[in-house]
């Protein structure tokens, strides 16, 4: 009978807290709850640390117990709709909701928690909705514990500063996080860093000054950079173009091995130089392909980079590009163009009027002069420089044709304007020998001239029936050394038909040795241009 008086008292008790409980319910939190909360703890647990439900009904009293006892922040809000009602039964007392003196599911550090289990403020990121909190009605509110002022007699945290209500850890200027707590996101926008020697924002201030109290915190420019390498480098890299030929152009696919090198050395040759170059093609040996190599590099160069190139047969006497390029224009020679040099040099001279004198060729892209026809014109080193020097100043590549005779004064002025040497060879004995016998005189001429063999290029055409074997197993290693490249183009009847040169007419794998030979010249002539004389 005493068990059960007893057991209906402590019904009676338990629902009164739960009715206290319900009247002092505050409204939902208008904060969402923090993601990071702990689990609340065991229900078994939870019996153990209360002991009676008379202490629930003063929360006020959880505020004395121990740091291992009071952790509130681990119960998460009960939403209104789960409330209990005075007519249910009343549910244990862990899993009641959090006391009117603390925000439900809003973490916050109590001063008596230890600092071994004070959460990293640095990691964490509170967000806020923008509602404002509803009060409690209430006639009798209670006044809050007296600890809440901080401990040793503290003053409160003020509004606009110190810890914030929805966050975890120790308070601005407490501990060992001081001047190193992340910024913090409201509404969108970051949180102004606190200036030094300003008391910083708490998260509640920071929502309704975004961007910080005017006057306080000054908002730091970005240093942003302006150079142009770094602006550049910002931006995508085009995409590569499909192929043009073949199956893939069909699909739209990326171009093949092939045409992607033929690619390379076009833009290759296309090396916008910063001045006029002078390209020499020479071979003492006649019918060693001086000719058709010049004009051959001519278009490749002419073709890649749209024009701005002339070939010119430095022959002294008479030569035979006449004979190996299209009449397009009147018959005029280097002799016509020496006769009208004083009209010619006059500031006012257009392209035009020295074009009059030139052959264009269409297909290469390219003009022509060629030499003397006449054997009582002979052209020397003034007239050398006259012509060069008229050529420079409307084209950006010069490649020069020369004779055969090492001796005459326009073959020297010639190679003390090269920028670059190409070497026309055949694989026969005297074609290679004579080319051996030029390098080694050159090696005798000075640095210059050795630098000038140095990046020289051997351009080894062959007619049908030109190739002996033997000498090629001989010389090639000997040529690859002494130069910096050899380049086969190999036989083409076109050329070997010994008529105008007509690009168009040239096989496929003609052209793309004419493209590499033009590509190989660039790339030493760019190196000669770094290099200072």
């Amino acid at each position: 009978m005493t068990d059960s008086h007893n057991s209906g008292q402590h019904k009676d008790r338990e629902a009164a807290a739960a009715e206290v409980r319900r009247m002092w319910q505050p409204t939902p939190s208008w904060t969402q709850p923090d993601p990071n909360a702990e689990p609340a703890a065991d229900p078994a647990d939870a019996v153990e640390q209360t002991p009676d439900a008379l202490s629930e009904e003063f929360p006020g009293d959880s505020w004395s117990r121990p740091a291992a006892q009071a952790k509130p922040w681990e119960q998460q809000q009960t939403p209104p709709s789960s409330q209990p009602q005075p007519s249910a039964q009343p549910q244990p007392p862990s899993q009641s909701a959090p006391s009117w003196t603390q925000p439900a599911a809003e973490p916050t550090a109590s001063w008596t928690q230890p600092a071994a289990e004070k959460p990293d403020f640095e990691d964490e990121v509170v967000e806020t909705e923008d509602v404002t909190p509803a009060p409690i009605e209430s006639p009798e509110e209670p006044t809050a514990p007296a600890h809440d002022s901080g401990p040793a007699g503290l003053p409160e945290t003020p509004v606009f500063g110190g810890q914030s209500f929805n966050v975890s850890g120790p308070a601005f200027g407490q501990g060992g996080n001081q001047g190193h707590q992340a910024p913090q996101q409201h509404g969108g926008h970051a949180a102004p860093a606190p200036q030094q020697g300003a008391q910083p924002l708490s998260p509640a201030a920071q929502h309704f000054f975004p961007q910080g109290i005017p006057g306080q915190n000054v908002p730091q420019q970005r240093d942003v950079s302006y150079r142009t390498d770094e602006l550049m480098q910002a931006l995508p890299l085009p995409r590569e173009a499909p192929a043009e030929r073949g199956v893939r152009s069909v699909l739209r696919l990326r171009p093949g091995t092939t045409e992607r090198t033929e690619r390379i050395a076009r833009a290759t040759a296309a090396t916008a130089f910063r001045r006029p170059v002078t390209i020499v093609v020479a071979n003492p040996k006649g019918g060693s392909g001086k000719t058709p190599t010049t004009l051959l590099l001519a278009g490749a160069l002419g073709q890649a980079r749209g024009g701005g190139v002339v070939a010119w047969d430095n022959n002294e006497l008479r030569g035979n590009m006449h004979l190996r390029t299209h009449d397009t224009n009147a018959r005029s020679t280097v002799t016509d163009m020496l006769q009208a040099m004083a009209m010619l040099t006059q500031p006012d001279a257009r392209l035009g009027d020295v074009a009059a004198y030139l052959r264009h060729q269409v297909a290469g892209q390219y003009d022509v002069l060629t030499s003397a026809t006449t054997t009582y014109a002979q052209i020397e080193a003034k007239d050398f420089d006259q012509i060069h020097r008229l050529l420079s100043r409307f084209y950006k590549v010069l490649v020069i044709d020369t004779g055969n005779n090492e001796g005459s004064s326009n073959w020297r002025e010639a190679m003390k304007a090269a920028d670059a040497l190409v070497i026309p060879i055949k694989w026969k004995s005297l074609s290679c020998a004579a080319a051996v016998q030029m390098l080694e005189e050159l090696d005798n001429q000075g640095p210059e001239a050795q630098r000038l063999i140095r990046r020289a290029i051997i351009a080894v055409s062959n007619g049908p029936g030109d190739i002996n074997r033997e000498v090629e197993k001989q010389l090639r290693p000997y040529f690859e050394s002494r130069a910096a490249a050899v380049v086969d183009i190999p036989t083409d009847q076109h050329i070997a038909a010994e008529g105008p040169l007509d690009h168009s007419a040239l096989q496929p794998a003609t052209r793309r040795a004419g493209l590499e030979l033009a590509a190989k010249v660039s790339e030493q002539i760019t190196i000669a241009l770094n290099v200072p004389r």
